[in-house]
């Protein structure tokens, strides 16, 4: 990895990696990089492959291959926040994600889509309110 790693909290010496578990490698990368704009790094073959930010500072994204299927729903999920839902939910769904929801989720002015991942992990697309 290039540049320093993402730390968030108060331990400089705690680093902030995200794990997604996955029954592929190659297609969850390049469904994740494609929706985050990341890069996979070059890895050897096996259970695991790093996703950084293009320009190397950010939070990690580990992917981990399971053999298990996803059973039941994430405990714990990723949100995208976007200026423009609809163009963003569209250009994820066009990148192998499935929308759960046909219409917006409102609340307190944000708006929000639930998707999938192409295994099945939850995550939601959302639009903070405006001002």
């Amino acid at each position: 990895m290039t540049g320093e790693p993402a730390r968030f909290g108060g331990r400089p010496d705690v680093e902030l990696v995200v794990v997604v578990d996955c029954a592929d490698l190659d297609r969850a990368a390049t469904f994740w990089c494609g929706v985050l704009g990341y890069r996979a790094e070059p890895s050897s073959p096996g259970r695991y492959q790093q996703l950084f930010p293009a320009d190397g500072k950010g939070v990690e994204l580990l992917l981990q291959r399971v053999d298990d299927p996803k059973a039941g729903k994430n405990r714990m999920h990723l949100d995208l926040r976007v200026p423009d839902l609809a163009a963003e939910t569209a250009r994820v769904v066009a990148l192998g994600a499935r929308c759960l929801t046909t219409e917006p989720i409102v609340e307190y002015g944000w708006a929000w889509h639930v998707l999938v991942d192409p295994d099945d992990n939850e995550f939601c697309v959302l639009q903070p309110p405006v001002g």
